[in-house]
């Protein structure tokens, strides 16, 4: 169980930076009823919100990785997962998601916007930046997306894949127990994984099928906030 709880305890830190690059600013916003961010403020914002968001899909990425290991692999486990994978996997992951952070914000600056700008949202997220330039952003949506589907859904096809090596390996067992406890060691993982990626993807496609400022606020606070919440609950009981 050391590498499931190494990358965990990743997983907790990342989990507090995330809500910690907007919460505390939300509750300032609450208690003196100013709604006022700076410029610097707003990329600061954005450039946090972006690595930990990522960071949190690598992880989550990883884990499933673990769980294929421990299930589809038992005996060569502790050999696959040593500590030196473990923390090079992090450290990628790590690295990639500075990169990637640092590169949107450093385009998000190029950008010209008025001097004073209504965001309709909580917190100044990419998207909502993108949209409110001034200047041309066509080489901003193209790094976005880009960045989207390489850094979201290439560790959203590896969790899929994990899974589905895990299934085929589940299905093979034959006892009843056995299959429960293959199952029950990934169930936390999976809860967790459909719990981010359902409150990311759908909220936010319906909110892109409306067009509601409402909805994309809905879905930020169920990706920022209530995902990260639960991720210690789920695990905690679990454990």
């Amino acid at each position: 169980h050391e590498p499931m709880y190494y990358l965990l305890s990743n997983l907790s830190l990342v989990d507090i930076c995330f809500t910690s690059t907007t919460i505390p600013k939300v509750l300032v916003n609450i208690h003196t009823q100013s709604k006022v961010i700076t410029y610097e403020g707003c990329i600061t914002q954005i450039y946090f919100l972006i690595l930990f968001a990522v960071l949190d899909v690598l992880i989550l990425t990883v884990m499933a990785y673990d769980r294929y290991v421990a299930i589809c692999h038992p005996l060569h486990y502790t050999v696959i997962m040593n500590p030196q994978l473990c923390g090079l996997l992090l450290l990628v992951s790590w690295i990639m998601c500075i990169l990637n952070s640092l590169l949107q914000s450093l385009m998000a600056l190029r950008l010209s916007f008025c001097t004073n700008l209504e965001i309709p949202h909580f917190l100044c997220e990419l998207n909502q930046m993108v949209q409110l330039a001034r200047s041309d952003t066509f080489l901003n949506n193209m790094v976005m997306y880009f960045a989207a589907l390489l850094l979201g859904g290439g560790p959203f096809a590896g969790i899929l894949y994990s899974y589905s090596k895990i299934v085929s390996c589940i299905r093979g067992i034959s006892s009843a127990q056995g299959k429960y406890k293959a199952f029950s060691s990934c169930a936390s993982h999976l809860s967790v994984v459909t719990l981010f990626f359902c409150t990311m993807l759908g909220v936010y496609l319906s909110s892109a099928a409306t067009h509601s400022t409402r909805s994309s606020a809905t879905a930020s606070v169920m990706y920022t906030v209530v995902t990260p919440m639960l991720n210690p609950i789920v695990y905690s009981m679990r454990t």
